[in-house]
């Protein structure tokens, strides 16, 4: 009756996954669906805590089994409609399009004249004609834009059309890879196609993983039916996918005593997006200039051929993209601003990173990393506090590795700060996560010394 139970549930979130991905989205002229989305959302967060609750006593293959079924099933849903939370795809598929075309992504903003043979129409639509006989975008995800040379008005799905892009160059790759496939034309579902594939990757690689080292495969399900990984995995098409399976690679890899191989993993998963730069110091303390070693020669192998194509514009947007978010003046940390506002904030952040960075470093056993992980990612996530929840993508396999189930209150937070952008609510929800993952420490802490007692008592 429980995998019965359970099944239902998968099926039931499978298909509100795919209503919400049809039918919500913050980009509709007029007003977007905060509300909807956020009941919706707030929805499939209870269905999975409710499946995961009751997988505990499923026992035998039906566990593996149900963990497949339903990350396939609520990963295929999530590819129902375009993306519905974030345009950042948009900017992945042009890339990649400007990259078969033999030019660096880095050398032209996507507004410049010399690009015009390359845009698709579903990238760049063209603008229609108002009363006054003036060119405008009329849809959803598109901006109006002015060409850098000529001035002429266009449409375009990307968002900072007249920016560099910001993705380092295992990203890149990965852009150019999928467009080399399918070609300029296809549209989202492209991409959403290969965070499926990656996503369902990163699930069976959990399941053999938590084999061989001995860890309940149940906690893969933390992993396998977040709603996280289908909505940003799947159909918003993250890039941070892609450097999940690289860090759990390089976690694999390292706990097993291949540091080489690790550190060459973990360097991809920084080139594809910096934040995974996190996972490093919990894989330091045996052997760990192997893997620094390994990682950086790796990360500049990957970036030669386009600083070889582009020199220093390989920085991109990334410097003014921090300034935006208000990394530079310490204003986006939301816990942090309350008591050290503006600059102070980010010496604040700073040094707790750093300590915490050197505990993980110290107290973690280079075996099992993954307590370590989750410690270091999910702090920084809390201290940083960024906009955005895919980032929170990469602390979820350390999650399922520990089975730490309260450290989800962390993308849910992340994931309340998208849907609704006030400070208080950030605030509040941030707050609640810490307290929550303070608490339940506290209670896992006090059962094991009272578990230890217990048994110290039983020795004859």
């Amino acid at each position: 009756m429980r995998t019965v139970l359970i099944s239902v549930i998968l099926v039931v979130s499978a298909a509100l996954t795919g209503f919400l991905v049809v039918a919500y989205d913050l980009f509709t002229p007029g007003g977007p669906h905060r509300i909807p989305l956020l009941i919706g959302t707030t929805t499939l967060w209870a269905l999975f805590a409710l499946a995961v609750f009751l997988l505990r006593r499923v026992q035998g293959r039906a566990i593996v089994v149900l963990i497949l079924a339903g990350s396939t099933l609520i990963g295929a849903a999530a590819m129902a409609g375009a993306p519905n939370t974030s345009t950042d795809s948009a900017r992945y598929a042009w890339d990649g399009i400007v990259q078969n075309a033999g030019i660096s992504p880095y050398a032209y903003t996507p507004d410049d004249d010399r690009l015009d043979e390359l845009r698709p129409d579903w990238l760049f639509p063209a603008p229609v004609t108002d009363a006054a006989g003036d060119p405008e975008c009329i849809g959803e995800r598109l901006e109006t834009v002015e060409k850098k040379q000529s001035g002429d008005v266009f449409c375009s799905t990307l968002n900072r059309t007249t920016v560099p892009t910001i993705y380092p160059p295992a990203a890149e790759l990965f852009f150019a890879g999928v467009r080399a496939i399918t070609g300029p034309a296809p549209g989202y579902w492209v991409l959403q196609l290969a965070g499926l594939l990656l996503s369902l990757g990163t699930t069976v690689m959990l399941l053999f993983g938590m084999r061989r080292h001995g860890i309940n495969p149940r906690w893969a399900a933390l992993w396998a039916w977040c709603p996280l990984v289908a909505t940003e995995a799947v159909t918003n098409s993250h890039v941070d996918m892609l450097g999940v399976i690289f860090v759990l690679a390089a976690v694999f890899l390292a706990a097993s005593g291949r540091h080489w191989l690790g550190g060459i993993a973990l360097g991809a998963a920084i080139a594809t997006k910096l934040i995974p730069v996190l996972a490093a110091p919990a894989m330091l303390r045996d052997r760990g200039w192997k893997i620094i070693v390994a990682s950086i020669a790796t990360f500049a192998l990957l970036y030669v051929p386009y600083v070889l194509a582009t020199g220093i514009g390989v920085l991109g947007y990334l410097p003014g993209y921090l300034s935006e978010e208000g990394y530079e003046d310490g204003s986006r940390f939301a816990l942090i601003s309350l008591v050290a506002p503006g600059g102070a904030g980010v010496i604040v952040a700073g040094t707790l990173l750093v300590v915490i960075g050197v505990l993980v470093i110290l107290k973690t056993d280079p075996a099992h990393p993954w307590l370590g992980q989750l410690v270091m990612i999910g702090s920084a996530l809390l201290i940083v506090s960024p906009r955005y929840p895919w980032y929170a993508l990469l602390l979820l396999p350390f999650i399922a590795l520990t089975g730490r189930w309260e450290w989800l209150a962390v993308p849910f937070a992340l994931t309340l700060r998208l849907l609704i952008p006030e400070d208080l609510v950030t605030q509040i929800a941030t707050g609640v996560a810490v307290l929550l993952i303070v608490g339940v420490a506290v209670y896992r802490r006090r059962g094991a010394r009272a578990t230890s007692r217990s048994a110290e008592r039983s020795l004859p």
